[in-house]
């Protein structure tokens, strides 16, 4: 289990002893560590329009802004518990497509961390094979590599 994860679990746990809480979403995908939570008092729930406590906790997996702000105008309290490391994805893939750069999210569609990063955005793309990539069409793709760990690649539309 990541770390993030391990601190949103210890978060959630340490706010329903101290009273009602619901997690927007699941806050693992593990149906025994969800099933311990429950146990534990804590509610989860997969839209805001479900949340009955005044306290909502978003996910380590993150959550976009406007599901944060539908939370919100419920006049809820927002926790967030999102991983550091999403952050820093939420963070940059905004930037980016601040920058005029056409975000493209390699992943599931769908999937949580996914709707989380692209929830905001208004153009984008998902891939998730060398195959999507391909697929990709009607735009010019510049591709530049960079070295760390590992070889990554970032991609600028043009046109």
């Amino acid at each position: 289990m990541c770390f993030g994860v391990r601190d949103a679990i210890e978060l959630a746990l340490q706010q329903a002893a101290a009273g009602p809480l619901t997690v927007l979403g699941d806050l693992v995908h593990n149906e025994t560590v969800l099933a311990e939570l429950r146990s534990r008092g804590v509610r989860i729930a997969q839209q805001a329009a479900a949340v009955e406590t005044q306290t909502v906790m978003i996910t380590a997996h993150g959550a976009s802004e406007k599901v944060k702000e539908r939370v919100r105008e419920r006049g809820l309290n927002v926790m967030e518990a999102t991983c550091p490391l999403v952050r820093v994805a939420h963070r940059a893939v905004t930037s980016l497509a601040r920058a005029g750069y056409h975000p493209v999210i390699i992943g599931k569609r769908g999937h949580v961390e996914v709707r989380g990063l692209t929830e905001d955005l208004e153009d984008f793309d998902v891939v998730l094979s060398e195959a999507d990539v391909f697929e990709l069409r009607g735009r010019d793709l510049e591709w530049r590599r960079k070295r760390r760990n590992r070889s990554r690649r970032c991609a600028r539309w043009q046109g």
